[in-house]
């Protein structure tokens, strides 16, 4: 039982919804507001963290004495109306979702974004194909840092060590691998290298309920 897969866990954004090339868009809009512009480089520095450190990034590089909040109001509006117009899912994701589900293990959805925007996707998504979900404010630290991957596995009452994690970012790889979890990394923006306890493909078609039990 030791070696048995306990749960699967999911990253949103990249992973299962091709939305980051809607984040591009939307933080674009909102430097534009700011007076400055934007360009996949920032993106990429930015990918797979939080709603903080991209308004505090955005504001560094153009100086403007705009207030935070209105710069993080700004861009959950600018992607909330993307969201609500519907995103496409991965290759592969609702393959591996319905997967997931039929064998009757349990998921997360674990996402560095806010739940108001959590909740647009999941309208796609469909709330039945997780077990929890966890939003990336309701946790004190978002990724890298382990917390959200341990809440998930805390919520599902599972062992990390016996979870595999799915990500796109290496923020969310190093998290997932943080908690203890096995990492499965599907780069979306940046390059990710294989690493121990981290398997790197090319895409979710790549990956099916045997492969990830074998990493067990």
């Amino acid at each position: 039982m030791a070696r048995v897969l306990q749960a699967v866990l999911f990253d949103m954004d990249g992973l299962l919804l091709d939305s980051e090339r809607l984040w591009l868009e939307a933080e674009a809009e909102v430097m534009a507001w700011l007076g400055g512009s934007w360009g996949p480089e920032h993106q990429e520095f930015l990918v797979g963290g939080s709603l903080d450190r991209t308004v505090a990034y955005m504001l560094d590089l153009t100086g403007v004495p705009a207030a935070p909040e209105e710069v993080g109001r700004r861009l959950m509006g600018a992607m909330a109306e993307r969201l609500r117009a519907g995103v496409p899912m991965m290759p592969g994701a609702r393959d591996l979702l319905d997967e997931v589900r039929a064998a009757g293990l349990p998921s997360a959805l674990v996402s560095s974004t806010h739940r108001v925007l959590m909740e647009h996707a999941l309208d796609g998504i469909g709330r039945d194909s997780f077990t929890v979900t966890v939003a990336g404010d309701e946790v004190r630290r978002t990724k890298p840092h382990p917390e959200p991957y341990l809440a998930a596995t805390s919520l599902l009452d599972v062992d990390p060590r016996r979870c595999v994690a799915l990500e796109d970012s290496l923020n969310g790889a190093t998290s997932g691998a943080a908690a203890g979890c096995h990492v499965v990394a599907v780069p979306s923006v940046v390059p990710i290298d294989a690493a121990p306890r981290r398997t790197v493909v090319a895409s979710l078609r790549e990956v099916d309920l045997d492969r990830l039990r074998a990493l067990i």
